[in-house]
């Protein structure tokens, strides 16, 4: 066995352990369909498969949104655990450096990554923010927060900057057009570009409908109505 299968399958159980039950959306299976997904698209990309399921395993144990807007947490979590675990200061390296670049910081900051790796990782993390699952996640993070759903009243904001976009107080549909209906077009990868165009299509036909049920734009017309027409 490789020295780098039980580095893998401790880390695999040290995330579920501390991501199990998790009510936001940032959960133990929010980081499985990560790393499932970061390891299909690591096919076509020549990526380093240990990297990636590692970077993807750890990406989230300490996101700055659950530790104060610290963006330095997560690097320094994963660090520390893959000291722990025993992984090479190459890799340990990589893996946090992947995790510092990894999140979404407004519509006007780039986040480009300077790695197949990383490239990978990003846009699964990415994909699992849109379409129908991401579409749940927005909600039960927005829930957690004691946000609204909308406020017709509160238009969105395109933050030109991470501290803008870490202070945003907005209701959830705001969040679909501050973040999750840029991701199509930030993908880093053609297999991910793919997949993303049918669940950002899937987004966009919830909101319409949304849109549709908010102005009671789809009742059906009363009896009377009917007989008058």
């Amino acid at each position: 066995m490789s020295e780098r299968e039980p580095i893998l399958r401790r880390t695999e159980a040290y995330v579920r352990e501390q991501m199990s039950g998790e009510g936001t959306g940032h959960d133990w299976w929010h980081v499985d369909r990560v790393r499932r997904m970061a390891l299909r698209l690591a096919r076509d990309e020549a990526a380093d498969p240990y990297v990636v399921e590692l970077a993807a395993l750890l990406h989230d144990v300490a996101d700055h949104k659950f530790h104060g807007g610290d963006e330095t947490a997560g690097p320094r979590a994963a660090r520390a655990w893959l000291a722990q675990a025993g992984a090479d200061a190459d890799t340990t390296e990589h893996v946090a450096d992947i995790i510092a670049r990894l999140s979404f910081k407004g519509a006007g900051v780039a986040t480009p990554m300077s790695t197949p790796e990383g490239a990978v990782v990003q846009d699964a993390d990415r994909l699992d923010a849109i379409g129908a699952i991401g579409i749940a996640r927005a909600f039960a993070f927005g829930g957690s927060r004691g946000r609204p759903l909308y406020d017709p009243a509160d238009a969105p904001e395109m933050h030109d900057s991470f501290d803008s976009y870490k202070s945003s107080t907005g209701h959830t549909i705001n969040h679909f057009h501050e973040k999750l209906l840029l991701l199509r077009d930030r993908m880093n990868t053609p297999g991910a570009r793919r997949i993303a165009e049918s669940r950002h299509r899937y987004m966009e036909e919830f909101l319409a409908q949304f849109d549709r049920e908010w102005n009671a734009a789809d009742a059906v017309p009363s009896t009377s109505q009917k007989e008058s027409e």
